[in-house]
């Protein structure tokens, strides 16, 4: 019995002295004020910016606003059961997000939290929302395209992974079809997606995601939903949190395109907290810092090198314009931070031109390195034909008789507008544009009548999903360069085709 006690007693001293304890430091404060989603605690003397504090009942906010005397807290729960008086402590963590493969198919709010009624997703690893953004020695050119399967965008505005393209313009005109669109053409692509709504009515995410099944895109995308009921601090946290989902998947060498829709309600929601928080105010009665806001979210898109992973973070960004006023403070900030722009714009909208892309006010700053190259060689004076086709258009109008040079410029501009059109759940494979460009540009749709051109692109469309036109396809999006087996191919295809269509499609000569 001796022995027992003897050997209990020793396993316990031996237990504390192989107890280590580690000292936690801990501020302690007390809430002065309360309301509006928005804390002013005092006596955290030595808190972090973006640390997370801890309130009674569970409750956790964060730090955004350092004074000498008192802490600005953001609310990121319920704070009703809070009262002033009440006892509040740092964590010494900032804020983090779960992140992983998991979160695929899966509607989460910014905190990671699941929004559609299943299991909490198993985290593969924790990211902290703000992140620095990678170096320049981390990067590399960006080279590899990503196709939207928009047939505007692909061959005269290229988007490249690891880029930030801006998509710009007012309100319904198909600013988030575009990326809808982008999001179901990246199927079988290797693209990681996620869909970041910010200030978005909740039937707009539930309609996003019943048309993502239906296309079966939900697979490879999640959808991070601030929506316009949840409180100002959800909508500022979204695209960080997105961001660093996407920072998960460039870190193992894969790819992830970020949809932000839309950052202007991100600055609308950022200028709310920082008035609440009595901040000064400035232009358009933004904060100061509202430029910083939107750039360090930005700079984390990156194509990363094969040091360093080698996979990248493709960012879309959509900013919403009032009456086509492009140079208002935010628009004109996001547009010095991103790599080009696609706008677009409500007169061609509505007279039927969709996507509604203005050619002459869109540009990739990335250019043909993120085109493949047989779109490059087609799409070379697509947009040049495009810009003087929509300047001589104008001033065509207002003469009585034109010459046979300016007449052809015109019928060709006008031709090639028709094969532009296209409808949001129609994206189109990159060999498929590739052969549609230059059987326009070659003149094989001469003699079909204008009206007719839309009967005649799907007709070519169709031809083109034949055994003989797949073979054709993939040659044009795997080839280096357009060989002349392959136009040669694809030029007797065409021949055969409007010889069978000349009735269907009324293909007349022109009139003397």
């Amino acid at each position: 019995m001796t022995n027992t006690s003897t050997s209990f007693n020793q396993g316990i001293l031996d237990r504390i002295d192989q107890f280590t304890y580690v000292k936690k430091s801990v501020s302690i404060g007390k809430i002065t004020t309360l309301g509006d989603g928005v804390a002013k605690v005092s006596g955290l003397f030595d808190v972090m910016m973006s640390e997370l504090i801890a309130f009674p009942g569970g409750t956790f906010g964060l730090a955004l606003s350092l004074m000498t005397d008192e802490v600005g807290v953001v609310m990121l729960g319920d704070y009703r059961h809070l009262k002033e008086g009440d006892e509040v402590e740092t964590t010494g963590k900032v804020l983090s997000v779960p992140v992983g493969e998991n979160f695929l198919g899966r509607i989460v709010d910014p905190l990671g939290r699941p929004l559609d009624g299943k299991e909490a997703p198993i985290a593969s690893d924790i990211y902290p929302i703000e992140r620095v953004a990678p170096g320049v020695i981390t990067r590399k050119g960006v080279h590899q395209p990503v196709q939207t399967g928009i047939i505007a965008i692909d061959a005269m505005i290229p988007v490249g992974r690891g880029q930030r393209e801006l998509i710009i313009g007012d309100r319904g005109i198909g600013k988030s079809s575009i990326a809808l669109t982008t999001i179901i053409n990246q199927k079988g692509q290797n693209m990681r997606c996620i869909y970041v709504a910010i200030g978005q009515k909740r039937s707009f995410v539930a309609q996003l995601v019943n048309t993502l099944e239906k296309y079966g895109a939900m697979e490879y995308t999640t959808i991070v939903a601030a929506t316009a009921s949840d409180p100002a601090s959800m909508q500022f946290l979204a695209p960080y949190s997105a961001a660093s989902m996407g920072e998960y998947y460039a870190a193992k060498g894969e790819d992830a395109l970020i949809i932000y829709d839309d950052l202007s309600k991100h600055a609308w929601a950022y200028r709310e907290i920082s008035l609440l928080l009595r901040r000064p105010s400035g232009r358009e009665a933004y904060p100061g810092d509202v430029f910083y806001l939107h750039s360090r979210l930005l700079e984390r898109a990156v194509k990363l090198n094969k040091e360093y992973g080698g996979g990248s973070v493709t960012a879309l960004p959509i900013i919403e314009t009032q009456a086509s006023d492009v140079s208002a403070y935010i628009p004109t900030n996001v547009i010095s931070i991103t790599d080009g722009q696609i706008y677009l714009e409500s007169d061609l909208f509505n007279s039927g031109f969709k996507p509604a892309v203005n050619v002459g006010l869109s540009v990739s700053r990335v250019g043909g390195s993120a085109q493949i190259k047989t779109m490059k060689k087609v799409a070379g004076r697509l947009r040049l034909d495009l810009a003087q086709y929509r300047e001589l258009a104008a001033f065509a109008q207002f003469a009585s008789d034109l010459d046979a040079k300016t007449k052809a410029q015109l019928d060709k501009g006008a031709r090639l507008s028709e094969i532009l059109k296209q409808g949001w759940d129609e994206p189109m494979f990159v060999g498929d544009q590739v052969a549609l460009i230059w059987a326009v540009t070659e003149g094989y749709s001469a003699k079909v009548d204008l009206k007719n051109m839309a009967s005649w692109k799907a007709l070519v469309l169709d031809a083109l999903k034949t055994k003989e036109g797949l073979a054709i396809t993939k040659d044009l999006a795997e080839n280096s360069s357009l060989e002349v087996e392959i136009t040669k191919s694809l030029g007797i295809l065409l021949t055969k085709l409007n010889d069978a269509a000349s009735e269907l499609m009324m293909v007349t000569e022109e009139k003397g």
